[in-house]
This record gives structure tokens, sequence and C-alpha cells, in this order.
């Protein structure tokens, strides 16, 4: 039997970031995502009665995220993301998508393939996946049930807001994120730039 798509549950979380920025959050969850997982939409500020809120839609990283692992920029696009949409108002669409949709161990394996000289997306294909396994039609869904039709989105991956456009969603616009460069995840940037387009302005390679 097939759930009907609608918001399950609402609850305040106080959110603290290891920097000390605190703010509140209103986590929703859901029922009827097509692709069955438990994504969550953090409702951050004023976003009720923001007529085109700020959302992100920010695919889980646990090595980044919870372990500040620097090989990518995932936990400081988090950090940023938040204090952001809070400031307009609007959602963090918190997507359980790791590794560009494949998983926990495997991108792990991915790494281990990177240490041996391949960059992340050669990684993947050694792996039998695609440069991006993600699909964003449950993000879409969220915002639908949360009767969000109007955004502008935070980002800088081309995909997404083509993604969200597709499933009926209005990207008023594109705000970038900031560029979150260390040497551990220059090369991983790059990459992100020279294969699917991202608009990142990197440091000029020495």
């Amino acid at each position: 039997m097939t759930e009907t798509l609608g918001v399950r549950t609402r609850v305040t979380v106080p959110l603290r970031f290891p920097d000390g920025y605190a703010t509140t959050a209103e986590v929703f969850t859901f029922t009827g995502l097509s692709d069955g997982l438990e994504h969550l939409a953090l409702g951050l500020g004023d976003f009720a009665n923001t007529p085109t809120p700020l959302v992100r839609a920010h695919s889980e990283c646990m090595t980044g995220d919870v372990f500040g692992s620097a090989r990518c920029d995932c936990g400081p696009q988090l950090r940023e993301a938040v204090q952001k949409i809070t400031e307009h108002g609007g959602w963090l669409l918190y997507l359980r998508q790791e590794g560009r949709g494949i998983g926990l161990y495997a991108k792990l394996d991915a790494y281990a393939l990177q240490d041996a000289g391949l960059d992340t997306y050669a990684a993947n294909r050694a792996l039998g996946f695609g440069d991006d396994e993600r699909d964003y039609t449950a993000a879409a869904q969220m915002l639908t049930a949360l009767d969000v039709p109007r955004i502008d989105l935070l980002t800088n991956n081309p995909d997404k807001p083509g993604q969200l456009r597709d499933h009926g969603i209005e990207v008023a616009s594109v705000v970038p994120t900031g560029v979150h460069a260390k040497p551990d995840n220059l090369r991983y940037l790059r990459a992100k730039v020279t294969h699917t387009g991202h608009t990142i302005a990197l440091p000029i390679a020495a």
C-alpha cells in the first residue's frame, strides 16, 4: 500500500556547531517519499513567512558533517547553509544520499582508490557507479508537502536546480555557496569543477 505524501512529524531541535554558532530548527519528517528514505527538512529562521525561502538540498556526509573530514567541503557548507538560511528564512533539506548516492561503505572504498591516484569521479566509476547517483525527486516532494513551490536555491551544483525544476519547483535564483578550499580538499574541488561544472572559484594551481 502506497503512503500518501505528507508531513509525518514536526519537532523543535536546538542546533549548536563546534565554532559556537547556535540556532533552532523545526525538523520535519515525511510520509510517501518516492525513495522510501528518511530525509529531513529543517525549517530555519522565519521560514513560514518568507515569500521565497532560501533552500539548500544538502546530501548527508557522515565523514564531513559529523567527523569534520577535510577531504571534502561538506561540513563547512552545512555550517554556512544553516546560518545563511536562518538569516534569510527557509529550509535545509538533509538528504540521505551519502557519497553522491553510493552509500557510506562505497564512499570509503572510493577514498581508497583516490589515495591510489584516482579522482573522486574516476573512483566512483571504477566501483561501477556513475559520476553522481543522486536523484532529487524526494527533495521536490518534500518542498511540495511543505507547500513551498518557489525557492532561492543555495548551491554550486548545476544539476540541483535542473532536477528541481523538472519536478515542478520554481527556482527563482541560484545563490552560490562559499569556497571552502583547503590543501586536503583542493583536488576534490577541482574534480567537481572539471567533471560536473560546479561554480566554484578555486585558487589558481601553482
